[in-house]
Formats: C-alpha cells, structure tokens, sequence
C-alpha cells in the first residue's frame, strides 16, 4: 500500500469555475491540484457562497483519492472572502465570519467558500480553520478616506494577499521586519493597485475593484469625472454598459481590442505607434501613483516593489522604474503566489510568531 502523504496545512481557492487547493509541509508545497466544476452544477445554486459544501465534497475526495493522511492536518486556510473591512493578519473562522460569508455582507462572489469550506473541513478534522489578508483588508488613515465629495467615501479594496506577502519578502532582503520598513507596492494584474505600507500597515491605496488609480488591461481607472458625468446620462449607455467601461472593457482593452500584454507588445515590436503610446501611458500612471504614494510618507521609502502578471514584461517594468528609482531601490516579484501566501498566514501562527485575530463587529 502507497505511503500516506503527510501535509500540515491545505489551502483552498476557489475561482469562478474551479476551486484550487495545494498542500503544505512547513512552508514547501506538497502538491497543488485544480479542480473544475461544470458550469450546469454551480448553476443549480442561487448563490456563490451556497456551493460551499458541493466544493468541499469534491476536495475532501480529492484528497483521500491523493492518499493524504487527513489525521496530520494541522490548519485550513481559505482565501478570504468578501467580509466587512478588517485590518490585515491571519483570522480564525468563526461562526460570525461564517455567517457574514454566507449573507455576502460585502457582496457574492466565489472567493466567500474560500473560508466556509476551511471551516467546514476544520471542524471534520478538529483543526483550526483561517483566512488571510483578504481583498477587503482596510488600514487607511482617516486623511486618506477623504474624497473631496461627502457622498464618496474613498474605500480599501486591493490585491492585500499579494502585496503584504512581498512585502514580507522585500523586508527579508533588507534584513528587517514588515513592521519595520516603509514600502510601496504596485500590485500590477487585471486590476492595479498601489498601496504605501508603513511599518506593517497599509495606510494608503487606490481602490483598484471601481476604477481608482491607474488604468490597466481592462479597467478605466480614474478619468476625468465632469465628462464621465456627462457619458452617464448621455442617453447612450446604460447603467450596465457604463460599469463595464469602467470595469471589464475598459483600460488597454478600450484603446488596443486586448488585455493581452504579450499582444500590445508584439504589436509595440512590428511599429505599431499607438499600442506604444498606450503602453506608455499605463507605466506612466503606475509610476505617478507610486510617486503620489512616495508624498504620503515624506519621501522616506525604503523600497518600491513591482509585483503581479505584469511584472513579468521587462519593457514595463523598466519604464515604471526609470521614473521612480530616484524615490527608492526598485524589486521585481512577478506574478504572484496566492497559495504560499495563505500557507505562510497559517503558518506564522502555528509557529507562535503571530496571533491569530479574531472576527468580531457588535
């Protein structure tokens, strides 16, 4: 009989049609596996959230069918879903979590079964259950919630997984601790976002989900907002078509008819002036938010770290980093490892370096 494979922490993932999981030993990963789900099945649920248990049947068979000794299972850890604002860390899943993942307090989407099937595979097991950083991660100073406009209030959404995980790599570097470096970070992917992290905490980001900030493959981000006034009650959209301008079909996508990168860069290659010209202006806009981000702190940057898909096209990286060097050494981190990230959540907290925080609104 095959040797079980032994394994501390699981991670879960779950995505619009799959849910990927990866296994842990310390912080090595074991094994990683995808698993996809038939649209007709997730189709029989009114909400993301309601296919949490049909997720996890499917992963708990998965891994008994990879011969994992569940019994050595230490932590779950899901992706954090849309829950209230929560300031960034490891949280144990309790029941009111739970129930704010089930209501969809913040909104539905798939990510929410990323913490209900931790629970509820922790509870089988008699292990803890967590999320980390989710997307809804807020430490923004109360002088940057200010918009100008009472009826707005400027909100924390970003890519927080990502961005604190290299952060906690780009201090390694420095010999020094998150919580002891200041750091800008452009998380640059479908969405882009650029955060100012001081001593630990994000105390500053566009809001990279309803088109703040820089524009990217396929968001608008901010335009000039007499004219998008003007657009809205044209006649000529609808309140649908107007959100996917601004989200979707938006960005290099309005401008070129792609997201692909690798695309606009061929393009940009065979003399194409005007993918160049917006190619240009996008490493343009990341560079003015980080260099907007470097005022928020005097100046006084430790470091600026490119991270996300993007960050695997040299040609944008070193437009962005010809502009801002000057602030403060420039790290590359291209793309951007979800699962490890979640893992080593979990894992700081087994390890006693970090206490797990708990959910709680009155």
């Amino acid at each position: 009989m095959a040797e079980k494979i032994k394994a501390d922490i699981v991670v879960i993932n779950p995505g619009s049609t799959s849910t990927k999981i990866s296994l842990f030993k310390d912080n090595e990963e074991i094994f990683t596996e995808n698993f996809s789900h038939k649209i007709e099945d997730l189709a029989r649920f009114n909400k993301a959230s309601d296919q949490d248990l049909y997720r996890m049947d499917i992963i708990v068979r998965g891994l008994r069918e990879k011969n994992v000794d569940l019994s050595q299972i230490k932590a779950v850890v899901g992706r954090g879903g849309l829950i209230r604002p929560i300031e960034g860390g490891t949280y144990i899943v309790n029941d009111e979590m739970v129930a704010d993942l089930k209501k969809g307090v913040m909104g539905d989407h798939p990510s929410n079964c990323g913490g209900l099937i931790a629970y509820a595979i922790s509870k089988s097991l008699g292990c803890e259950a967590f999320i980390v950083d989710p997307v809804v991660v807020d430490e923004m100073a109360p002088i940057a919630k200010i918009s100008g406009m009472p009826l707005v209030q400027r909100k924390s959404i970003f890519h927080a997984l990502n961005q604190k995980a290299v952060a906690r790599e780009v201090a390694n570097r420095l010999n020094k601790s998150y919580a002891d470096i200041n750091v800008i970070i452009a998380h640059m992917g479908g969405g882009i976002t650029v955060g100012c992290h001081v001593r630990g905490r994000v105390i500053d980001v566009n809001n990279g989900l309803d088109g703040d900030g820089p524009f990217s493959p396929e968001r608008s981000g901010a335009v000039p907002i007499g004219d998008l006034i003007k657009g809205c009650f044209s006649g000529e959209y609808t309140l649908s078509e107007m959100k996917k301008l601004v989200k979707g079909h938006g960005g290099m996508v309005a401008y070129l008819g792609t997201n692909d990168m690798r695309v606009v860069e061929e393009r940009i290659n065979e003399g194409d002036q005007k993918a160049k010209l917006v190619f240009e202006a996008m490493a343009y806009q990341i560079a003015k938010e980080i260099g907007a981000m470097s005022t928020v702190i005097d100046g006084k940057v430790d470091a600026i770290v490119l991270t996300g898909g993007m960050a695997n096209s040299k040609k944008l990286v070193d437009l962005i980093k010809t502009r801002v060097e000057f602030i403060a050494p420039v790290y590359n981190f291209p793309g951007e490892q979800e699962m490890k990230a979640l893992a080593l959540g979990a894992l700081r907290v087994l390890n006693g370096e970090e206490k797990a925080k708990s959910y709680h609104f009155e």
